[in-house]
């Protein structure tokens, strides 16, 4: 039997991952568990441990590991807490595999556990790159160099991989798995929605508003975040947020949103169980922000994407996505550009550039199916790969 042990820190890093999570926790030859830390443990950001759980997902070991600060220290100091706490209990279950998705700390950890222990590593989602300067760009390249081997969303991400001096055997193009989500129906209709997570019955039109923290933006994160729900409400449009994630600066993005929490065209979620959100993503006219779901996702429904901001920016995004900066003028305009007709009619034909929504299975059929073990020593000189 394939022991193979995943990481997670939060909410985003898990919806990436959870279509191949389900599918591993049910394949009988495997046994698959988690880690699990960071923000999940927070009722703060929605306890999204709860959303694993639910999901029916092993979990190898849980860490009370945020310091809910609101500082680029705290953040490493918070990778540092579960670095520390599982290495014990991964020597003692001692995986076969060690996978992790995408750009933030939980990455490295698990990335230095296999290097240090031995144990082969599987990093999703690298090669990916935006132009802003982000902490992430850094962590994720980093992280494929420790890494084994790499399931990268398009092909794109696998040549920037390939310059980094990675070996071409050791990379796979499998799609973005998060989309195998948002193709399926949610089973939610939208009354019963409504009903359940408290919508005014006569919502009418509504934007989802995801926005976060960028190092680059700090001064201007909760300006830019007032601005959004201004516009929205001076559009007439209702506007579904929520929480930023725990990145340095989101208290002054909280503070915004609290400030608008008593007014009748704003609701406001810490979390959402999955099928929930789809079903809210799905009824929107539009998502704004700067979330990667609005990169990824979004043209999966398809569903306009606003992106507010120097967030996301150099990323492969389809047409349904728009770049604004994150003064009132200009996201008006990005308002009113997706919502012309002429813009929601170029939308009928659009195709998702990061899949099809069929990715968790191609993963799995190769975490099953390739020797690991064969590549966990990075031999290559990346001057002969040249």
């Amino acid at each position: 039997m394939k022991k193979i042990l995943g990481i997670t820190g939060i909410r985003s890093d898990y919806d990436l991952m959870s279509s191949l999570y389900k599918l591993l926790a049910k394949t009988s030859d495997v046994d698959f568990k988690l880690l699990v830390g960071g923000a999940h443990l927070s009722k703060t950001y929605g306890h999204s441990i709860d959303l694993i759980q639910n999901d029916g997902i092993p979990i190898l070991m849980s860490v009370e590991s945020l310091i809910d600060g609101d500082s680029p220290s705290s953040r490493i100091k918070t990778a540092s807490i579960m670095l520390q706490n599982v290495i014990d209990c991964v020597v003692s279950w001692s995986p076969d595999i060690i996978v992790y998705a995408g750009d933030r700390e939980e990455v490295w950890i698990g990335a230095l556990l296999g290097t240090y222990l031995g144990v082969p590593t599987v990093h999703f989602y690298g090669g990916d790159h935006t132009t802003t300067g982000h902490v992430d760009n850094p962590v994720r390249h980093a992280t494929s160099k420790l890494s084994s081997a790499h399931f990268v969303a398009i092909e794109e991400h696998k040549s920037r991989l390939m310059a980094m001096g990675e070996d071409n055997r050791r990379i796979f193009v499998t799609g973005n798995l998060s989309l195998d989500n948002f193709v399926v129906p949610s089973g939610v209709s939208f009354v019963d929605l409504k009903k359940k997570i408290g919508l005014p019955s006569n919502i009418g039109d509504y934007a989802i508003v995801l926005f976060h923290p960028d190092p680059s933006e700090t001064e201007s994160s909760a300006r830019c975040m007032e601005n959004i729900l201004n516009c929205l409400s001076e559009k007439g449009l209702f506007a579904c947020v929520g929480y930023p994630n725990t990145d340095p600066a989101n208290r002054e993005i909280i503070r915004v949103i609290e400030h608008f929490s008593d007014k009748p065209d704003v609701f406001i979620y810490q979390n959402l169980d999955r099928n929930d959100f789809i079903a809210l993503y799905k009824n929107a006219r539009f998502i704004i922000g700067n979330s990667s779901s609005g990169i990824l996702e979004a043209a999966s429904i398809p569903l306009p994407a606003i992106n507010v901001g120097v967030r996301q920016r150099g990323r492969l995004a389809g047409e349904n996505v728009v770049f604004c900066d994150g003064d009132k003028n200009s996201i008006f305009s990005a308002i009113e550009l997706v919502e012309s007709i002429e813009f929601r009619e170029e939308l009928k034909f659009l195709k998702n550039l990061y899949g099809d929504g069929q990715s968790a299975k191609i993963a799995l059929d190769i975490l099953l199916s390739m020797d690991f073990n064969a590549l966990r020593l990075k031999t290559e000189d990346p001057l002969k790969l040249l």
